[in-house]
């Protein structure tokens, strides 16, 4: 919209209410986003700053919410309102790092983990990329954080899911000329806000109950009642999670961790067993977390559990490629599961977990593995994010941790002429869970990003050992 004297004046969008909820939960111990780590080959004339620079302006005008802000509304009236930055600084969000060459991959998890630290910057577009050099073996880390509140996957893709591309050789794109829209004024936001209060009493009186109260309840902000009631429902009745020495406070620090299996070995377990291949893979967490515990010395009786949020439950059925342009997704359902830690047989985890699954009241309504992966772009870091989306919108108190597991290409991927070689989701930890998994399936292999905090879980870089011999029991017992 333009102004009889040429200047753009600003169409405000305001947050929606999952949106102002996960701005509203941040804090300096549970920052709300959602990381991505992927790790590439150094072509032969190099990835420089200024290539990665150019990659991602082209791609803005995709994902025109990094180019926006997050501004209140006076007094409260309503909830914050999206504005272009017309300061925006691309230099600023972009940002180059080195390791002592040649780094070593703990090197570069220990850095990752200490920008995961670190809040973001509310005054500004609500995501950072970090170009990060001297890793060894000829490779090159590029690490991004997103917050949550940008990224709803149907009208706001994560940064990951459009710079990745297909070929060597990144598409032509038109040119990008980008005029920020002036900025409103408080007035403005209060009479746009008082016209909402006539417009919808109801809403804007809930919106300022949150003001004043200064807290988002997550249910009563995140879930859609008209559609979700009986859902939710279902969940609170069963009641609060077990205890666990996953849930106590979380501090500001972090480690993470990763772990990189073959998808085959995974798809042989799900045809020997009659499973799904997201079974296998949280039997295999299962099975970790079991030895996890017991190397601690927990008491693990025979029907010790740990529950689970596990949305995203689902996976293609072979190796899947589309040109095409995908559909978008309308939902990821939530699936609670006990995961049981006390049963000793790896065999019988898995099949407990299989029927879990199978019984699992919003089994049909998954949202098709096919349609997933057949979407523009790179899929996973956002799916990763509609994963969270999804399990913030019940209490942290009904279930023990975080596992998102989504499915990627099965072909190989660049970024800025790049070749792709491993991916890694971070995903946030959430009130009093001091640990979550991320999994992504990439070009044959299933990539786990295991983000823990650093005081609670000082012992978290046993897990990726646990989870391969976790695996490998799966394996034995099905020869």
């Amino acid at each position: 919209m333009t102004s009889s004297k040429g200047v753009r004046v600003a169409m405000v969008t305001r947050l929606s209410a999952s949106d102002a909820a996960f701005f509203g939960l941040e804090n300096s111990s549970t920052p709300m986003y959602v990381g991505s780590l992927s790790i590439v080959r150094k072509p032969r004339g190099g990835l420089g700053y200024e290539t990665l620079l150019a990659t991602v302006e082209q791609r803005l005008p995709q994902i025109p919410r990094y180019r926006q802000k997050v501004r209140a509304v006076p007094l409260g009236l309503a909830r914050p309102v999206w504005i272009d930055d017309d300061d925006f600084d691309i230099t600023y969000h972009i940002r180059r790092s080195a390791l002592p060459s040649p780094g070593s991959d703990a090197q570069l998890h220990d850095l990752i983990a200490r920008i995961g630290s670190r809040p973001l910057d509310a005054s500004r577009p609500l995501w950072e990329m970090y170009l990060i050099e001297g890793l060894a073996r000829n490779r090159i880390a590029i690490y991004t954080k997103s917050h949550q509140a940008l990224v709803n996957g149907m009208s706001a893709l994560e940064i990951g899911h459009v710079i990745a591309d297909r070929t060597p050789k990144p598409p032509e794109f038109g040119e990008d000329i980008w005029i920020p829209a002036r900025e409103p004024s408080g007035g403005q936001l209060l009479v746009g806000a008082m016209g909402e209060w006539i417009t919808r009493p109801t809403a804007q009186a809930a919106a300022l109950r949150s003001s004043v109260q200064e807290t988002i309840t997550n249910v009563g902000a995140l879930v859609d009642v008209g559609r979700r009631v009986a859902e939710v429902a279902r969940t609170v009745a069963r009641g609060t999670a077990p205890s666990s020495p996953l849930n106590t406070t979380v501090s500001r620090n972090r480690r993470l961790a990763v772990a990189a299996h073959a998808l085959d070995d995974y798809r042989d377990l799900r045809a020997r067993y009659d499973c799904d291949v997201n079974d296998v893979v949280l039997a295999v967490v299962a099975g970790a977390l079991r030895n996890w515990l017991l190397s601690r010395g927990e008491p693990v009786n025979a029907t010790s559990t740990v529950r689970a949020m596990a949305p995203n439950s689902v996976y293609p059925d072979g190796e899947i490629d589309s040109d095409g342009p995908g559909q978008a997704i309308s939902e990821v359902s939530p699936f609670l599961v006990d995961l049981p830690v006390g049963e000793g047989n790896a065999v019988v985890r898995l099949s407990q977990i299989a029927h879990a699954t199978e019984s699992h009241s919003s089994a049909a309504s998954l949202v098709d593995a096919h349609t997933i992966v057949t979407l523009s772009g790179f899929a996973p870091p956002t799916l990763h994010a509609m994963g969270i989306r999804v399990a913030t919108s019940f209490s942290a108190r009904q279930f023990n941790l975080l596992i998102t597991n989504v499915p990627g290409a099965q072909r190989q991927m660049y970024i800025a002429g790049a070749k792709l070689l491993e991916t890694y989701a971070v995903p946030p930890l959430l009130a009093n869970q001091v640990l979550a998994i991320a999994v992504t399936s990439y070009n044959g292999m299933l990539y786990f990003g295991i983000n823990a905090d650093r005081d609670a879980m000082s012992d978290v870089d046993v897990l990726p050992l646990l989870l391969r011999e976790s695996l490998d029991e799966l394996l034995e017992a099905g020869r």
